[in-house]
């Protein structure tokens, strides 16, 4: 017996099953609290080829929900860490690293390589930015993400552009201060484990054959009740209205305008400001344990539950620059801030810590 060999007696499944998924080339974008299980079953199943792109590194937060890490990957890059991990347990499959945010420069030519793509991220920039190119380039997208005590999942883009994208449930992106992430309203780790494995089962599914998947169809998922229900997807011409219609486009879009941050600036333009202009100021908005610390520059460093009552730094500056991981809380702060502050200008950095263009990344990652 080898070890797939439960997979192969199944009635329907068989061999061939196992072939397709030993043949698939699968990229999971976020090895965070849907990534890591979703990457442990993969595996496990033995699916032949797994991308992990993730330029995030490991935080003491992090370990109530993402499995694949412990204390002792604290600081390291978790795209780094789970492939790290993972070919020690299962040398035979090709685990494909990637330490790097998706971006609108990078994501064609990365998700071009792979059959099917599974997103693990935890924001509409993103999401809205994964869902365009797997479009442009007819690849299916296994959506997932939860929200304090609910998770959803669906199989996009199917069949192409027949079938339902993330537009067509969402044709109108939020703001990108209106819903939070889990870092600002709580998860139990369990949920997102429990998203994570209906990802990866949707996506065995979807590459064997085997049984009925999601498509054009989003299950909901509640643990406080284990409540589920479903939600049909149908095309929407007002979603699909404002999608890219080539590559060319998507890489002049700025996902995160799309998502509503007028008052924000990019890393390049505000350090640059920060340098020549001795009244202004960097500061952190994120809660003080959440890494990676940016050591450059030296920021200020206030909470977000905390801004609302400006120090004296702030009040004596001209222009205030904030930046939290991925941008969302930032621009919360920027309205808290301008109620007070009348007249001064205040940007939020865009992407946060996890744009491709923050200071951290210009670091080359397990330094």
């Amino acid at each position: 017996m080898d070890r797939f060999s439960r997979q192969h007696i199944l009635r329907g499944f068989g061999k061939e099953g196992q072939q397709k998924l030993k043949d698939a080339k699968v990229l999971v974008i976020g090895a965070g609290g849907l990534g890591c299980p979703a990457l442990l079953y993969l595996a496990a199943a033995g699916v032949g080829t797994i991308g992990i792109m993730d330029g995030d590194l490991v935080s003491i937060s992090n370990l109530n929900r993402q499995v694949l890490f412990g204390e002792k990957d604290v600081g390291i890059n978790k795209a780094i860490s789970a492939s790290d991990q993972l070919k020690s347990k299962y040398p035979e499959i090709d685990f494909q690293c990637k330490p790097e945010f998706i971006s609108t420069q990078n994501a064609i030519n990365v998700i071009a390589a792979y059959d099917l793509v599974i997103d693990g991220t935890d924001n509409f920039p993103t999401r809205y930015l994964v869902n365009d190119a797997c479009f442009l380039l007819d690849k299916p997208l296994i959506f997932a993400a939860i929200y304090q005590n609910e998770g959803q999942v669906a199989v996009l883009n199917a069949k192409g552009s027949v079938s339902a994208n993330y537009r067509d449930l969402y044709p109108n992106p939020p703001s990108v201060y209106e819903i939070p992430n889990c870092s600002e309203t709580g998860v139990l780790g369990v949920l997102p484990g429990i998203i994570g494995t209906l990802q990866a089962a949707e996506t065995i599914k979807y590459l064997s054959g085997y049984g009925q998947f999601l498509e054009d169809e989003m299950l909901y998922y509640n643990v406080l009740n284990h409540e589920t229900y479903k939600l049909q997807i149908s095309p929407n011409s007002e979603g699909r209205e404002r999608m890219p219609v080539s590559v060319d486009e998507f890489r002049k879009m700025d996902y995160s305008m799309v998502c509503g941050a007028e008052e924000s600036i990019l890393w390049e333009d505000a350090l640059k400001e920060i340098t020549s202009n001795p009244n202004s100021l960097l500061i952190d908005v994120r809660e003080l344990n959440e890494k990676p610390r940016l050591e450059l520059h030296f920021p200020l460093e206030i909470p977000l539950s905390e801004i609302h009552n400006p120090r004296p730094e702030i009040i004596q500056s001209e222009v205030i620059f904030l930046f939290c991981q991925s941008g969302i809380r930032s621009l919360k702060a920027v309205q808290i801030l301008k109620q007070s502050l009348i007249g001064k200008n205040i940007y939020s950095i865009t992407g946060g810590i996890e744009s491709p263009q923050s200071p951290i990344n210009k670091v080359p990652y397990g330094t």
